[in-house]
């Protein structure tokens, strides 16, 4: 009902490890005792609102800022204080922060160079990193001479080109309009599958962390709420702030009673233990997950306000009716095929009880 996931140990191999790092920024604690473990070869994605301290933790591990305690453990050597140029990391920014005055070619090329390896090597890597990236003809445009999706890719291949031991990715794709956002996410997943290179993925877009990611770990106010597949962070949320984050969820405020959950005038046989009689809590439930019909005896009564068209699925906007259900609206989303009501319409609805979570209620 509602189970708990952390970032428990088990036999694959960490490549990144954060040891109870915190930051603060003029007294201002943004990152607070916060320890994770990425493991080698997985894409692990940093999801939160903006604020939460995803791009100052993707930040600690490049080296741009150094914590005010803690460690980062690199392969198993510590670089918390190494400079930026002796750790071996590669980072895409949000901006791609290309040389306008340089052609692809030489943007690519740009680290390698900085490293002395031999002009014959540096060509080798070039052009494998360009064909990488699907851009094995455009080594001599100029930067202003590609589109943003283009960009984002030469950024990619000159993070790549130094063979990394860790890729960093800051919101790489929040510049896209939507069409290249989806078409990126399934390059980089497929560049990061190739390379079977670790990667850090930071991002405020829950879409593109469920599409990309191997785990997730949802950041809120400096500290993580939870980390876990794309799965179990939508199915099983750890908290209310997790449950309301990723996805659409309808949150209703229920009580304990009788050793069960009374949940909009119907009692439900929730394993409610942890409660004392009487406890006020919060029931979050998908609009997926609930049914809804014509109208029963045996249903909750509603009638449908809204009613929006998605192509495979239709979202409905319903007032549930009842004395004690006053006011009450939830969101639920059907198959197309199996959507046939209007606006204004009576329907009774179904909570599908396996698929709920509780949650301790707050003002």
């Amino acid at each position: 009902m509602d189970s708990q996931h952390s970032d428990q140990p088990d036999d694959r191999l960490v490549n990144l490890e954060l040891r109870h790092i915190s930051k603060s920024f003029d007294d201002h604690e943004v990152i607070g005792d916060l320890s994770l473990a990425v493991y080698k070869g997985e894409l692990c994605c940093l999801l939160g609102p903006s604020g939460c301290g995803k791009t100052t933790t993707l930040k600690m591990v490049a080296g741009l800022v150094e914590p005010n305690s803690g460690q980062v453990i690199l392969s198993g050597t510590d670089i918390t204080h190494m400079p930026v140029q002796r750790r071996n990391v590669g980072m895409v920014f949000q901006n791609y922060a290309l040389f306008p005055h340089m052609n692809v070619h030489d943007n690519v090329a740009y680290g390698l160079r900085r490293r002395k390896l031999p002009k014959d090597e540096i060509e080798a890597k070039v052009r494998a990193g360009l064909n990488l990236v699907q851009l094995g003809e455009y080594g001599r445009r100029r930067i202003h001479e590609l589109s943003g999706g283009q960009q984002q890719r030469v950024a990619l291949a000159r993070a790549l080109v130094i063979e990394p031991e860790l890729l960093l990715l800051d919101e790489p794709l929040s510049n896209l309009d939507a069409r290249l956002r989806a078409d990126m996410r399934r390059e980089i997943r497929r560049i990061q599958r190739t390379l079977d290179i670790t990667a850090v993925h930071v991002t405020h877009d829950q879409e593109e962390a469920m599409s990309i990611a191997d785990r997730i770990v949802v950041m809120n106010l400096g500290v993580i709420e939870q980390i876990g597949s794309p799965r179990e962070i939508y199915e099983e949320p750890a908290s209310q702030f997790v449950a309301d984050f990723i996805g659409r969820v309808n949150f209703i405020r229920c009580r304990v009673a009788g050793g069960e959950v009374r949940v909009l005038g119907k009692r439900y046989p929730l394993a409610v233990d942890e409660w004392a009689e009487g406890t006020e809590l919060v029931c979050s439930i998908r609009p997926e997950r609930v049914g809804m019909e014509k109208p029963s005896p045996t249903l909750l009564l509603a009638k449908v306000s809204d009613v929006t068209y998605y192509g495979s699925m239709v979202r409905y906007h319903v007032a549930v009716e009842g004395s004690e259900e006053e006011g009450v609206e939830l969101t639920v989303d059907l198959p197309a095929p199996r959507a046939t009501f209007d606006s204004g319409e009576q329907v009774g609805l179904e909570l599908s009880v396996d698929k709920m979570h509780l949650f301790p209620y707050r003002e």
